[in-house]
């Protein structure tokens, strides 16, 4: 059975056929790094995560993209605050080095490259000029907007008629564009203080000065629009053409339309072949947000529940589903990966015990074998349904201690079986705890730990006048990979 995949681009199941036999290009819209990631955004990661697993069972060689945007007006509204810096690029190193840590922490396979939109600003400039040379785009003021009338197939994605798009955009653009649809590629200047306000907290004092990073440009200077950035660094790092396309359903309209559109205006080529929405995580009725605050980050769901909880967690629905957190929701979770670990624990003891025999064959359990391996592919290649997969995998649990439980004598053959069979598919795919040791999912938040308590430790001796050895801890904390920073509230430090 191969891949079939459901393309919001087309609206149809679509058997998945790459460009290239071999190798799938990926491209995954990442983080506005302007907090700390919740669960919501771990939605998105982990079921890309689990597209780019199966994918690399299944033979292809996987190219993952998956951008930072570290410039944004969100970013600049929360210079000053805490301990998060006094520029944007300062607070925007703040959130991405915690998104990092949330990535590891989660188990998450590394993309390929992370880019971020502040490396990445001559290319964003190059495809703004292609476009203004093109005929698609226009300068105004100093800012450069897209002509949507100018691109024929605009609203093809989100199924929309241009006469009935509502203005995009903040108030003060409306007199600079043509149409009240097309989107800024180039802002000139640096941030509004009016557009940082309503992102900005109430304790901290206002900023009355347009403020934020900017860059010379020939419009004049300014900052990048946001829907550019992805269309720039995807084209860098992949090709004009991707395979996958994998975002949030909130972002179909308008950030992915004009993805689409200023992408194929520049280059005659269609951008993405597969679009892949994921649908959002909903609490008490409402989408999991940042700006509702009805939110869990992802550190602190890693510490409450651990790693494998969460990820059990998001293999209960399907990708293109939205999914409920809740207490309940979060002890089923956890009760099915204690079952899975029972099991699995359970077919390694018996499996190396003197128990197990080469001449002894379970039938049924072989059976359950066999079945397993063709359910779990069945389901991933069915959309990726993770909730049929994951089933098959229960179902082998309940195989496998059925056996244990009513023999004496072990199928050692049969009990190999299902201990690779839940390091492959619920370890390798599924990204689960099979195979490695349990407790590395929470290696990120020890070593935090443990860092914490050199920095006490180094405090205690600069304190003491000893500053050479003070000195000396700092060292071997880079040489371990820890960057420590000290600042007016202390030392603060990032894994490198």
């Amino acid at each position: 059975m191969t891949l079939s995949v459901t393309n919001t681009l087309t609206g149809e199941r679509e058997e998945f056929e790459p460009r290239n036999d071999d190798e799938v290009l990926l491209y995954v819209c990442g983080l506005t790094v302007s907090d700390d990631a919740h669960l919501g955004h771990a939605r998105l990661w982990a079921q890309a995560d689990l597209m780019h697993r199966w994918l690399d069972h299944e033979g292809y060689d996987v190219r993952h993209v998956e951008n930072f945007t570290d410039v944004n007006e969100k970013i600049v509204a929360r210079i000053g605050e805490d301990d998060f810096g006094e520029s944007e690029a300062d607070v925007a190193e703040h959130f991405t080095s915690h998104v990092i840590d949330d990535m590891r922490g989660l188990n998450l396979k590394r993309a390929e490259v992370y880019p971020r939109v502040s490396e990445h600003v001559p290319e964003i400039v190059d495809l703004v000029e292609t476009l203004v040379d093109r005929g698609y785009a226009y300068e105004s003021n100093g800012s450069v907007y897209f002509d949507v009338t100018s691109f024929e197939d605009y609203g093809k994605l989100s199924n929309q008629r241009l006469d009935e798009i509502e203005s995009q955009g903040v108030d003060e653009e409306r007199s600079e564009k043509r149409h009240p649809a097309d989107f800024a590629l180039w802002k000139a200047g640096a941030v509004d203080p009016d557009d940082i306000a309503e992102h900005r907290h109430a304790d901290l004092p206002a900023i009355d000065d347009a403020c934020g990073q900017t860059w010379e440009s020939p419009w004049g200077e300014g900052r990048p629009g946001w829907h550019v950035e992805c269309s720039a660094m995807s084209m860098t790092h992949l090709d004009e053409t991707i395979d996958i396309h994998v975002g949030g359903r909130d972002l179909v309209f308008p950030h992915h339309e004009n993805e689409i559109a200023q992408s194929e205006a520049a280059t005659g080529q269609q951008f993405a072949r597969y679009w892949l929405h994921v649908g959002l995580l909903q609490t008490a009725g409402d989408k999991m947000s940042s700006s509702l605050g009805n939110f869990l980050t992802v550190s602190d769901a890693l510490e409450e529940y651990g790693v494998d909880v969460v990820r059990t967690f998001y293999l209960s629905t399907s990708y293109r589903s939205e999914q409920t957190f809740g207490e309940a929701e979060m002890r089923e979770a956890e009760e099915r990966w204690e079952r899975l670990e029972r099991a699995y624990d359970a077919a390694v003891a018996a499996c190396d015990s003197t128990d197990a025999y080469a001449r002894v064959e379970d039938a049924e359990l072989r059976a359950v074998l066999s079945e397993t391996r063709e359910s779990f592919r069945a389901a991933m290649n069915d959309d990726f349904n993770v909730r049929e997969a994951i089933s098959a995998l229960l179902e082998l649990a309940t195989a496998s201690n059925r056996h244990i439980d009513a023999h004496d004598e072990y199928d050692f053959w049969a009990l190999r079986e299902t201990v690779e069979t839940f390091e492959e598919l619920g370890g390798d795919v599924f990204g689960l705890s099979f195979g490695r040791d349990a407790s590395e999912g929470g290696a990120v938040t020890l070593a935090e730990d443990l860092v914490e308590l050199v920095l006490e430790l180094r405090e205690a001796e600069r304190e003491a006048g000893n500053y050479e050895r003070a000195d000396a801890l700092r060292d071997d904390l880079a040489a371990l990979g820890v960057e420590v920073h000290d600042g007016d509230d202390g030392p603060a430090f990032r894994f490198e």
